[in-house]
C-alpha cells in the first residue's frame, strides 16, 4: 500500500470544519440534484474560476475589494444553467430562518452558486429547482441534529447525482463521476473540500498516477484508456460543447482568513484538481472552486501550509467522488438520454 493510501480509508470530510453544515437533495425522476454548504451565521468567502465555460451566480461579489464580506451558503448544482434556480430555494430557507445580510428593508441571504452539466442522463427537462435547494438545506440541518454530520454521503448524490467523467471520446464511453469530500487537520486547523466531479477528462490516483475512472475503449467495453496519452498520440477528441463538463467545489477552513487569502486557498485547490484530472481546466469545462472561512479560531499554520492542505483535501475529495460512484454498467441510471 502506498503511504498515502490510508487517507482514502479515513472518514474525514468537509463537515470536520466547525461552523458549517452540508446537505444533499436529488430530484425524484432523474439523476440530478444539488448540494448545499450552509454557514447561516456568515463566512468570509472567495472564488477562483479556471474552466473556460463556467455557470455561476454571485461570484463577482467575492472578489477582494468588493463590499460584501460574508456569504450564508454555497450551492453546488446539477442541471446546467437551469440548476441555478436551486440557489433561490437556499435563499428562501435562509430568509425563513432569519439569516441574511441586514439591509434595513430586508435580510438578504448571500448564496453564491456553481453548476455542472448533467443533462445527458434521462429527461433534460427535469433539473434542480428552488424546492431542491430548500430540501438540501433541510437535509443539512437534519444530518447535523441526528449524527453530528458524519459520515457525509458521497458518490451519486446531490450535485454529483448525474455526473460523468471521461467524455473526451464521447459520452457513450464515459464513466460515472460524483461528489466526494475530505479534510486535513493539523494542530487544530482543519481544511476540508467538497468536490463534484463532472470532468471531460479522466480521474487518476494523485500519488500513483493510475486511472481510477474515465474514457473506455468502447461503449460495450470495461477497459479504460488513457485519454491524455491518446490525445498526445494524435487521436482526435469528439466535438464537445463548451460548458457540458465541469468540476465544482467548496474548500473550507476553520481558521480566520480574509478574502485575498481565501482566493489563494481556492487557487491552491485547483492544483489538487490538476493532480487528479487529465486534462483539466479545458475550454469545455467550467471548473470553479469556492473557499470560505468559518472564523472559528485565530491560530493558523500560515498560508504556505494552508494552501498545501487545500491542495491535498481537493485531490482526496476528487478521488473519492469517483470511488464512491455507481458502477457505470448500471444502464438504467447512467445511460445517456439518446438511449431512452
Amino acid at each position: 500500500m502506498h503511504p498515502f493510501d490510508h487517507k482514502l480509508a479515513q472518514a474525514s470530510c468537509i463537515t470536520d470544519v466547525a461552523g458549517l453544515r452540508v446537505g444533499h437533495a436529488q430530484m425524484q425522476r432523474r439523476a440530478t440534484g444539488c448540494s448545499v454548504v450552509l454557514v447561516p451565521e456568515g463566512a468570509c468567502a472567495a472564488v477562483d474560476v479556471r474552466g473556460a465555460a463556467p455557470g455561476t451566480r454571485e461570484t463577482d461579489l467575492l472578489t477582494p475589494g468588493n463590499l460584501v464580506e460574508s456569504v450564508h451558503a454555497i450551492a453546488l448544482c446539477g442541471g446546467s444553467a437551469f440548476g441555478l434556480d436551486a440557489a433561490t430555494g437556499v435563499m428562501r430557507w435562509l430568509e425563513a430562518h432569519g439569516y441574511g445580510l441586514h439591509t434595513g428593508a430586508a435580510q438578504v441571504p448571500i448564496v453564491p452558486a456553481a453548476v455542472l452539466y448533467d443533462l445527458l442522463l434521462g429527461d433534460a427537462r427535469i433539473r434542480p429547482d428552488a424546492q431542491c435547494g430548500y430540501d438540501a438545506c433541510e437535509a443539512a440541518m437534519q444530518a447535523k441534529a441526528s449524527s453530528g454530520q458524519r459520515p457525509l454521503a458521497q458518490g451519486n448524490v446531490g450535485a454529483g447525482s448525474g455526473a460523468l467523467v471521461g467524455k473526451i471520446f464521447g459520452a457513450d464511453r464515459a464513466m460515472r463521476g460524483g461528489i466526494g469530500s475530505a479534510s486535513i487537520t493539523l494542530e487544530g486547523t482543519t481544511v476540508g473540500a467538497l468536490i463534484a466531479c463532472n470532468a471531460v477528462g479522466d480521474v487518476r490516483h494523485p500519488y500513483l498516477g493510475h486511472l481510477l475512472a474515465g474514457a473506455r475503449q468502447a461503449a460495450d467495453s470495461m477497459v479504460m484508456v488513457d485519454a491524455y496519452e491518446r490525445l498526445l498520440a494524435g487521436e482526435a477528441p469528439k466535438p464537445v460543447i463548451a460548458g457540458t463538463n465541469t468540476t465544482i467545489g467548496v474548500i473550507a477552513t476553520n481558521t480566520t482568513l480574509a478574502k485575498p487569502q481565501l482566493q489563494r486557498l481556492a487557487m491552491a485547490g485547483h492544483d489538487g484538481l490538476a493532480r487528479t484530472i487529465t486534462p483539466v481546466h479545458t475550454m469545455s469545462d467550467g471548473d470553479t472552486l469556492f473557499a470560505l472561512s468559518t472564523r472559528q479560531q485565530t491560530q493558523s499554520p500560515g498560508m504556505l501550509v494552508l494552501t498545501a492542505m487545500a491542495n491535498e483535501a481537493v485531490a482526496l475529495a476528487t478521488m473519492r467522488a469517483v470511488l464512491h460512484a455507481t458502477d457505470y454498467q448500471d444502464a438504467q441510471t447512467w445511460a445517456p438520454a439518446a438511449a431512452h
